[in-house]
């Protein structure tokens, strides 16, 4: 088996109104390095419009400066709250256009999504998240907010996925790929 070998830098994004995470990584064959794992501080201010426009500034400056090619953005959840959801879509937007104005690839993931490419584990904990990343990327200590290790994950999520099976020659976009062309080889 052999994985896809270009070099790619992504951009993570964990959107938020009050803090949001974002995580930059190149990947090179099975090796990931971060580039930059941060977030973006939004209590301070009040105002919700410049909220995002402190977002889309943030983002379009960290794209300059590390030039990513894709961008994976964590779909918003269903709560109970509709004004949280509001303002969570908003937030999401401000990434969006950020990233859709720099010419990146937007891809969005669901939070189960994630969750199952790092751990295995559609329903796993923000914890088993962030102690996954941390064991599989050799992290000598988590970042300080789960946002970090949220947009981190996101962006490890993109390039799992983006990884392409090669089997005999053949390349497979993903494991059901691979059954669905070899059902005679799965028990």
């Amino acid at each position: 088996m052999s994985v896809n070998s270009k070099q790619q830098i992504i951009m993570g994004v964990d959107p938020g109104t009050n803090i949001l995470g974002y995580s930059i990584i190149s990947s090179d064959k099975n090796t990931i390095k971060i580039l930059i794992n941060g977030v973006i501080q939004l209590k301070k201010t009040d105002d919700h419009f410049i909220r995002l426009g402190i977002i889309y500034t943030r983002l379009c400056a960290l794209i300059k400066e590390y030039q990513p090619t894709a961008m994976a953005i964590e779909a918003p959840f269903f709560g109970k709250n509709v004004q949280s959801m509001l303002k969570l879509g908003r937030a999401q937007g401000a990434a969006i256009v950020a990233g859709a104005s720099n010419n990146l690839e937007v891809i969005e993931y669901s939070p189960r999504r994630i969750k199952q490419s790092i751990t295995g584990r559609g329903n796993a904990s923000k914890e088993q998240v962030a102690k996954m990343l941390q064991s599989t990327l050799q992290l000598t200590a988590l970042p300080k907010y789960f946002d970090e290790t949220d947009a981190l994950a996101v962006a490890v999520c993109h390039i799992n996925a983006s990884k392409k099976i090669a089997v005999t020659g053949k390349q497979f976009k993903n494991w059901n790929d691979f059954i669905q062309a070899n059902p005679g080889k799965v028990k």
